[in-house]
């Protein structure tokens, strides 16, 4: 196996179903016309359980419920944007309306595509699919998460989407029912998904360097919620803090906005996300955060300033 932290969240998970692939003759994987080292081995050595079936993320969709009626395993692999929006009702209807257990994974969250504007942004993924009934949904930060999401994965008997980034870094170590907690400050808790938990990291030691009492929470599970986890740590803070990759409606600062309400908590809650607006700029990944405030100057600013009020 490789060092995970060598690789991209797709190339861990692909390793994973690999192996697991080759003692379950059921797992089936469903691409279109992509390529990458991971997605070639299992080609090469498991044909019998490799289907390239082009650009038609319809069609896939269509052809993964029926192998799925039929006791296959299946996972469904193409761009984020793509696999959602563009065969929405094919997953509504082939899919969580027979509660089948093929798992969509979506790789390039929102802007992990920089250079492709707006056709390649994910932004508006999590707030769609989370909205399917009885579809789980994942976002997660590390290759390690990514990793342990195959055996998850493979034991639900339902739909699930699963938002992997193209970016390699270091792992965070393993979570535990959908979330993991950095620090135990109190003055704030920043709630973070994907990619964007390494952004809170350092967003939090920039304001513990300054006095403040800072704790991250990485929700990787984001539906279904750990609410009995959630419940037994957000009464702690003072303030909370959503932060995320990802058009400000419907996401994870809603995720948390609608649990604070729903579990009568008193607790302020600041949203940062992707306004409401597309984003036509061009260039680094890094400079797309900056043209959305999402880089750190921008959210140590806009969490301070709002700490003072």
């Amino acid at each position: 196996m490789s060092d995970l932290s060598r690789l991209q969240m797709r190339d861990a998970f692909i390793e994973r179903l690999f192996e697991r692939a080759k003692e379950d003759r059921d797992i089936l994987f469903i691409a279109n016309d992509f390529g990458a080292p991971s997605l070639d081995r299992f080609r090469a050595e498991l044909p019998g359980q490799y289907i390239n079936a082009g650009i038609a993320e319809q069609n896939i969709i269509s052809v993964a419920a029926g192998l799925a009626m039929a006791g296959k395993k299946v996972f469904v692999y193409s761009i984020a944007s793509f696999i959602t929006l563009r065969c929405l009702e094919q997953i509504k209807l082939d899919l969580c309306c027979h509660q089948l257990p093929v798992t969509i994974l979506g790789v390039g969250a929102c802007y992990a595509y920089p250079e492709d504007g707006p056709t390649h942004h994910a932004s508006e993924d999590i707030s769609i699919m989370r909205s399917l009934v009885g579809l789980s949904l994942y976002s997660p930060a590390d290759a390690q998460t990514a990793q342990e999401l195959v055996d998850v994965a493979l034991e639900q008997n339902a739909p699930s989407y699963i938002r992997l980034d193209k970016v390699a870094g270091i792992t965070l170590g393993p979570g535990q029912d959908g979330l993991r907690v950095f620090g135990s400050g109190q003055d704030f808790c920043l709630l973070a998904t994907g990619v964007m938990v390494h952004r809170a990291l350092e967003v939090a030691q920039r304001l513990r360097d300054a006095g403040h009492g800072v704790t991250v929470v990485d929700l990787y599970r984001l539906k279904p919620l750990n609410s009995a986890a959630l419940l037994a740590l957000l009464p702690a803070f003072k303030r909370l803090v959503t932060l995320e990759e990802h058009t400000i409606h419907g996401g994870l600062g809603s995720v948390i906005a609608e649990f604070v309400v729903d579990h009568r908590l008193s607790l302020p809650l600041q949203r940062l996300a992707i306004a409401d607006d597309h984003l036509y700029g061009y260039g680094s990944r890094s400079r797309l955060h900056q043209l959305a405030g999402l880089d750190c100057d921008s959210i140590e600013t806009a969490i301070r300033d709002w700490g003072e009020q």
